[in-house]
């Protein structure tokens, strides 16, 4: 059996819908943001060159089945095979329905690393359960916090900070406690999302304190929650609360803050927080009730392990 030729996959051309500089440029500049990795993993050292053999050479993202073939033998991935309108983008030949048995096969010996290797990651896996990893993997990026705009910048947590701080303007604050004040003129109508974010860094971690006003049925609410920037199970080593209140009453929330790994939209569609009814927020404000007024304190602190009880009691910041 002749060998196969490792370099035959070349993007040189393409058909009608597909732009020949829009392909040679995904082809130019490799999806791997993080570092490529320099070897592929099974039972010894195997060429990088079969790693490149299963990329897709249209969108460059590593192939999975069904991987589709033309009659000359040039391969592409499923979604590239509608993006090309069924034609090869290397001969022009119409595709059909063939599938390249043998490279998925190929696929199914190989082991690979994650791609988030170079942010920590220690894990190799087969080829097929690589990509159900990397959706779920602890050292995967951030997506940014920012609730106000469909912001994408992902990255580590100071990158983040960072980026929150001069990009977005958001205050930053030292410390445990805050006192945040919220002041509406017209509380009768909630056109569009309002809502502001302040960042927390206390006890070497970074919190995001949201706090929105949102249309819920016909009325308007006022929520307040907390995000921790890091992980689910790091945050469950924080408890905070929050409390609103006026003419001598009150009410107090307490929980434990969520991940930025669950997005704003999911928390706060989920009520996990200090939610305010419109009548309650006016009352709360006092006056003629023309105008919000409302001021929420709260504080952070960490679960701390009893070492002779077995009892998490709270430190408090200072």
């Amino acid at each position: 059996m002749e060998e196969m030729e490792m370099d035959s996959i070349e993007c040189v051309s393409l058909m009608d819908g597909v732009e020949d500089e829009e392909i040679q440029s995904s082809v130019a500049s490799h999806q791997y943001p993080l570092g490529k990795p320099n070897n592929i993993l099974h039972a010894g050292n195997v060429p990088t060159s079969v790693h490149e053999l299963l990329e897709c050479p249209v969108c460059t993202n590593s192939m999975y089945p069904p991987i589709h073939q033309c009659h000359n033998g040039h391969t592409l991935c499923s979604t590239c095979k509608t993006r090309v309108h069924n034609r090869c983008p290397t001969c022009r030949q119409e595709l059909g329905d063939i599938r390249c048995l043998a490279l998925e096969k190929v696929a199914e010996s190989l082991e690979l690393p994650c791609k988030y290797f170079s942010l920590g990651c220690p894990e190799i896996f087969p080829y097929y359960s690589k990509l159900k990893h990397e959706t779920l993997c602890n050292f995967r990026p951030y997506s940014c916090p920012y609730a106000g705009s469909e912001c994408s910048v992902t990255g580590d947590i100071p990158f983040l900070v960072t980026h929150l701080r001069d990009d977005h303007k958001v205050d930053m604050h030292t410390g445990c406690t805050f006192n945040h004040r919220y002041v509406k003129s017209n509380p009768r109508e909630v056109e569009n999302a309002t809502w502001m974010l302040t960042v927390f860094h206390c006890f070497g971690q970074y919190f995001c304190l949201h706090f929105e006003a949102f249309q819920l049925g016909v009325a308007p609410v006022y929520m307040a929650f907390l995000r921790f920037m890091g992980d689910e199970t790091d945050a469950r080593n924080y408890s905070y609360s929050l409390e609103v209140g006026g003419n001598g009453r009150k009410l107090i929330w307490e929980g434990t803050p969520r991940s930025i790994r669950d997005s704003h939209r999911k928390v706060r569609d989920s009520h996990d927080g200090l939610i305010i009814q419109r009548n309650m927020a006016l009352f709360f404000s006092g006056g003629d009730r023309k105008e919000l007024k409302l001021r929420v304190t709260g504080r952070i602190w960490k679960e701390q392990q009893n070492p002779d009880g077995g009892v998490c009691i709270p430190n408090l910041c200072s």
